[in-house]
């Protein structure tokens, strides 16, 4: 169980066999931006298990870009965030939400605050996609160690 004492509401990952025969944690937050910590929260907690700590700052940085666009462009009211060891260097992080658009990289005006957040996935990630799912899609990107 996690919380502190600014975050009163404690998660629970959730840790199940995934189809590449590898643990994933995941969890289901709000869709909200307030559920970035979350996730966060739940990459580190992944990558220090399996030893793989390195990875965090990256893997963590594509997490809140996708929560971020899941929240932006989805009216779901939950969404869920996973985390996926395929190999001994390289995780999966994905985000699914019962919205059927696809995302689709834009290019953001220079003096946009916003908008850039499929460039950043693009630039950190190994590679990333979109899944559509009968319910919605499910977004993914693979982080790799250098």
């Amino acid at each position: 169980m996690v919380g502190t004492a600014s975050d009163p509401h404690p998660t629970h990952p959730h840790l199940e066999p995934a189809p590449t025969g590898h643990p994933a944690y995941t969890e289901t937050l709000p869709c909200t931006p307030e559920s970035a910590p979350a996730a966060r929260r739940l990459i580190r907690q992944a990558l220090g298990a399996w030893a793989l700590d390195g990875l965090a700052d990256d893997a963590c940085l594509v997490a809140v870009e996708m929560v971020a666009n899941a929240c932006r462009h989805t009216r779901s009211p939950v969404i869920r965030v996973s985390v996926t060891r395929l190999d001994g260097t390289t995780v999966e992080i994905a985000v699914t939400d019962r919205s059927r658009v696809l995302p689709a990289r834009k290019p953001a005006a220079p003096d946009a605050l916003d908008g850039r957040g499929l460039l950043l996935v693009d630039a950190v990630a190994a590679r990333w996609g979109a899944d559509p799912q009968r319910w919605g899609k499910r977004v993914w990107a693979e982080v790799r160690a250098a």
